[in-house]
């Protein structure tokens, strides 16, 4: 029933689950170029060989064991076009990650403010249509009470209740459709709010009413 506290936009939509699904791709594509890119470099790992030498019945022991531990290197010079072309695949990818965030965000930001739109025109609506509504019972009492002092008709008193019923239903008809858009401004948001000051909440839902 009452207006709904938008507070921080920006933070509301990135927990929308499809932002969240185009950043974390755009975050898997840029590390593909960092993967990629290692290939250029030597890599070095760390070898340890064991050997024995003796009688079968002395294996293992001291005298007869030995071992040795050092780097081993390999690296892929100067043949350097199969990482160069993972690189260019991984940036492409990346590129292409980035151009579907963008439209995510882009979407995201169409639906915000439509729904925005749609629910602040509506908050106005619904205050016109129950000053009409307030105006259309004080005009059904006043027929009320003229007819009951005889200077009216019946008829000015049925108009006059029928004005008011159909004021009731209009009313009616634009709480629901608000609900309608609050839910719709709930999910163009990505869910929900969550705010501890009751000020605070007043304050959002006015800034939300006027944007």
């Amino acid at each position: 029933a009452g207006t709904v506290p938008v507070g921080d936009g920006a933070a509301l939509l990135r927990r929308r689950p499809d932002i969240r699904q185009a950043e974390r791709s755009l975050a898997q594509a840029t590390a593909r170029i960092g993967v990629a890119t290692a290939d250029l470099y030597p890599k070095i790992t760390l070898g340890l060989s064991a050997s024995s030498a003796g009688p079968a019945e002395d294996f293992g022991r001291k005298g007869t064991f030995g071992w040795s531990l050092g780097p081993l290197i390999s690296w892929t010079v100067p043949n350097t076009g199969i990482a160069q072309a993972r690189i260019a695949q991984a940036e492409a990818g990346t590129r292409a990650a980035l151009a579907k965030f963008d439209g995510t965000v882009l979407t995201a930001l169409r639906e915000t403010e439509s729904a925005l739109g749609n629910y602040a025109r509506e908050l106005d609506r619904r205050a016109a249509l129950q000053a009409a509504r307030d105006e259309s019972a004080t005009v059904a009492a006043q027929a009320r009470q003229l007819y009951r002092n005889g200077r009216t008709a019946y008829l000015d008193t049925l108009d006059a209740e029928r004005a008011l019923a159909a004021s009731d239903a209009a009313l009616a008809a634009s709480e629901a459709q608000l609900s309608d858009d609050q839910i719709v401004l709930f999910m163009a948001l990505g869910g929900g709010w969550e705010t501890d000051d009751g000020d605070r909440l007043a304050a959002s839902g006015n800034e939300a009413r006027k944007q």
